[in-house]
């Protein structure tokens, strides 16, 4: 047969073939797969030794997967606790141990720091990697995705955040104090009709001024430029003052206001710092832990605050307890209750439950979110419960200290120097 008669093969062809062969194999089939795949994969065994990890992988740990393989995981994933001063995340803390040591998986936003000390803003998911047939535990797999690009993204959303928040205070404040110089009797005399058209003005405008305090202030808590200065406080007392100052706008609506401390609740913890249900009584009267008390304020205020205005009658019920381990406070209400759907959102940003309440009633949707990045502070939680029509209760669990630890850190903070503001 001659040149022109015979079928030559094509290449595209017998690639396609060579892949669908190497395909069939089980084996292969997967190492393709988790070599393609864009984001870094590491599997350990149940000591934390790599047993596998992909190309993507090592890229971004600047690592072969060849040297990688049977070394510690914790030495190739290394992560930055402190942004500021770089340091390292210990062995015990490192999520790869908290993982192998619980069986829980985790999701972690960190730094890493390659081989060459190129830092990475990275997400990890890790997950427990267990046998079916016995349920025993086979070692973890880690997905590490590269998000710095999102990062800076966001870094360049709340610089301008919090630039024209910035900007943007400064005549708010001016308009709202030539509007209270309209409205003082002993400045200017006006009509009932002027005075209500100002009263409105003035009230949108605080309203606008505290929106702009809002987005400057979730800013810094996205960037970590939120100041605090924590200090040792007795919790009980100092939120039995906090109540008695606050009382007044919930008594000014029909409200009653109730304060109790150590009284035990009807549900009972799982985990203390985790989250999820009221710890017991306590015996100690004594409520011990290291907070910022005005940063503190601003949580308690808000979680007030947004009992009294979703409340129509009844009563506020502001609480203390704790176990050895917790310091517990709750802000309960009887209002109209939160669907159960929108309780898993309601510390993100801009979140508002919709209905007819929330519409009619002013906010900023930054309230909450707040709130949760000045508890994280104090590497503490907070959450609701709530059921509709039996009003809702949001629980905040800080970290306890005993007498003996508060008095030796109270030795040691007024033995530091001023904080500078």
């Amino acid at each position: 047969m001659g040149l022109f008669g015979r079928k030559q093969q094509d290449p595209a062809s017998s690639q396609v073939a060579q892949l669908s062969g190497a395909l069939k194999n089980k084996e292969l089939q997967a190492e393709i797969l988790i070599q393609s795949i864009t984001d870094g994969i590491i599997a350990t065994d149940t000591a934390g030794h790599i047993v596998l990890i992909n190309k993507a992988a090592g890229l971004l740990s600047e690592w072969s997967p060849e040297e990688a393989l049977g070394l510690d995981a914790r030495l190739i994933v290394k992560l930055i606790a402190d942004e500021k001063t770089s340091e390292l995340i210990s062995d015990a803390d490192h999520p790869f141990s908290s993982v192998l040591t619980k069986l829980q998986p985790e999701t972690v936003a960190s730094i890493l720091t390659s081989r060459n000390n190129k830092h990475i803003y990275v997400s990890l998911v890790i997950s427990p990697v267990v046998n079916p047939k016995d349920n025993t535990l086979v070692g973890i797999v880690a997905v590490i995705r590269d998000v710095s690009k999102e990062r800076t993204e966001e870094q360049r959303s709340a610089d301008f955040i919090s630039t024209a928040s910035h900007e943007m205070r400064t005549p708010v404040a001016a308009i709202e104090g030539y509007l209270a110089l309209a409205l003082n009797d002993k400045v200017s005399k006006i009509d009932a009709k002027a005075r209500e058209y100002l009263e409105k003005a003035h009230a949108s405008t605080q309203h606008l001024g505290q929106l702009f305090q809002d987005l400057l202030t979730s800013a810094k808590a996205e960037d970590g430029r939120l100041t605090s200065h924590p200090v040792v406080t007795e919790m009980g007392a100092y939120l039995e003052q906090l109540v008695e100052d606050m009382k007044f706008s919930a008594e000014k609506k029909g409200l009653h206001v109730e304060f109790l401390q150590g009284t035990q609740s009807t549900q009972k913890p799982d985990s203390p710092l985790a989250g999820g249900g009221a710890v017991g009584r306590t015996i100690a009267p004594l409520f011990y832990a290291n907070i910022d008390p005005d940063r503190m304020r601003e949580v308690i205020t808000n979680l007030f605050d947004n009992a009294v205005k979703y409340t129509e009658g009844g009563t506020i019920r502001v609480g203390i307890t704790g176990n050895d381990e917790v310091v517990q406070l709750h802000v309960a209400d009887s209002g109209a209750g939160i669907p159960e759907e929108d309780i898993p959102h309601l510390f993100q940003k801009f979140y508002r439950v919709d209905n007819s309440a929330t519409r009619s009633i002013g906010g900023t949707g930054l309230g909450l979110f707040i709130c949760a990045a000045i508890v994280k502070l104090y590497n503490g939680t907070i959450w609701a419960e709530s059921k509709l029509g039996e009003g809702s209760t949001f629980y905040i669990n800080l970290p306890r200290l005993t007498s003996q630890q508060a008095a030796h850190l109270q030795t040691q903070q007024s033995a530091a120097p001023p904080a500078q503001v």
